[in-house]
């Protein structure tokens, strides 16, 4: 992807998340000088297999830092200092080595445990299928003007005074959320002095790490040097263009890479959408091919679809081209990444979703309300499987055929350019058309 006219790009999710952004970053990272996260948090999982049976599950710090690229979390993510410093520590522990290879932008939001304790009440209640890990409620301390940011321990006393502040709002929150008796149990209630204490074990080592990035980001495109932008989550869980309120609670698109890093969009020279050969969601909302009950499951099983963050088991279907298309639209795709081909391998045809009907009508773009799109129903067509393994394959042009045709009718019908295509999870199997 990088090139004279390619310095700066941006890797999304074309799907509903997981669609393997981690290891096509992974991949990319070796020509990027920089990579940069830039929205999200806790709750996304991205896994990069190495080989030699190594895996790494990364939660907020960037895939590049595998590669030894230098990683930037940016101001759109809110950042979980505990997982981040658990995942530091698990690097580490394994032999990777991230000194002055990691920065945090000062802007950063802080999710902090009352934030967690907010999601999982409100989860209760509300059914949206978050993981719990307390995005949507740091993000809305963000737009409400009322949050943490990283930059502000600088003034620990004032930072201190700032949580306490937040805590006891959260536990009134709570309370209501409890039922509104106000008797919440100790493991449903905040504590305003564990917060202080915890922010004064972290401005120590957080505050070394934290930079302004978007100057860090302009500075390396001055320079000429190469800079990856990833995303964590897929265009259909972005909170604007998403199955709202199925969604998460920032933009995962391409538009959200520009504003949560802090770079202008003109900066941006290309943008590729990672999407399995299937589909796959997890949590609530719609999904309009999913496969019946044991062919997801067939699929499941040969795709290993247990979320990385959650282990929570995917829903499972087939390639829906109406989602794909309008990601492609939504983000300004310039080409795409199709990962997982080879877990089709031993099947003899593989439905693919060409179009909606809805009340009988043809549609091809994605209804705006999640009820309208739970009442479509997709138009499939069969494509003929190849029925042999691909996970030797290393070149495009080496594929069987029938493999070759599916990713050919894939590209015509999302409009946009087959980039890379992936026949297992390490590095080394991941072609690059």
């Amino acid at each position: 992807m990088f090139g004279p006219k390619t310095q700066c790009v941006v890797v999304v999710g074309a799907q509903w998340g997981d669609e393997g952004k981690g290891k096509i970053v992974d991949v990319l990272a070796e020509r990027a000088d920089l990579v940069v996260r830039y929205q999200g948090g806790a709750n996304a999982g991205h896994t990069v297999d190495t080989g030699e049976g190594k895996s790494f599950v990364l939660h907020q710090i960037p895939s590049g830092i595998l590669q030894g690229a230098v990683c930037v979390v940016g101001n759109g993510v809110v950042l979980d200092p505990e997982q981040l410093f658990a995942e530091l520590d698990a690097l580490a522990g394994r032999g990777v080595r991230t000194e002055h290879k990691l920065h945090v932008s000062d802007r950063a939001h802080l999710t902090l445990p009352y934030h967690k304790l907010l999601d999982r009440a409100r989860e209760k209640h509300e059914k949206i299928g978050t993981t719990g890990r307390g995005i949507g409620p740091t993000y809305e301390d963000k737009y409400g003007r009322r949050g943490l940011r990283v930059g502000d321990l600088r003034n620990l006393t004032r930072a201190q005074e700032l949580v306490r502040a937040r805590v006891e709002a959260a536990n009134q929150m709570l309370g209501m959320l409890a039922g509104g008796s106000g008797a919440l149990k100790d493991t449903e209630r905040a504590s305003a002095e564990e917060h202080a204490h915890l922010l004064e074990r972290l401005a120590p080592r957080l505050l070394p790490l934290a930079v302004d990035a978007g100057r860090v980001v302009w500075e390396a495109l001055a320079r000429g040097e190469s800079v990856l932008l990833e995303g964590a989550q897929g265009a259909l869980l972005d909170v604007d263009h998403g199955t709202y309120p199925y969604v998460t609670s920032s933009n995962t698109t391409a538009g959200g890479a520009a504003v949560g890093v802090g770079i202008g969009p003109t900066a941006i020279d290309a943008v590729l959408g990672v999407v399995k050969a299937y589909t796959t969601r997890v949590g609530n909302g719609p999904l309009p091919t999913e496969a019946e009950p044991a062919m997801a499951q067939r699929i499941r099983e040969l795709g290993g679809e247990f979320g990385a963050t959650t282990g929570r088991p995917r829903r499972c279907g087939w390639f829906d081209a109406v989602v794909v298309r309008y990601a492609v639209r939504i983000n300004g795709l310039t080409g795409l990444a199709v990962t997982k081909l080879d877990v089709l391998d031993t099947f003899a045809e593989i439905p693919v979703g060409v179009g909606y009907t809805l009340d009988g009508e043809i549609i091809d773009s994605m209804p705006a309300d999640v009820e309208t799109i739970g009442r479509v129903q997709p138009i499939y067509e069969t494509v003929t499987g190849w029925q042999r393994p691909l996970n030797a394959v290393r070149r495009l042009a080496d594929l069987p055929p029938a493999a070759r045709a599916y990713v050919d009718r894939l590209q015509d019908l999302a409009g946009a350019p087959v980039r890379y295509v992936s026949v297992g999870t390490r590095r080394d199997q991941i072609i690059e058309v």
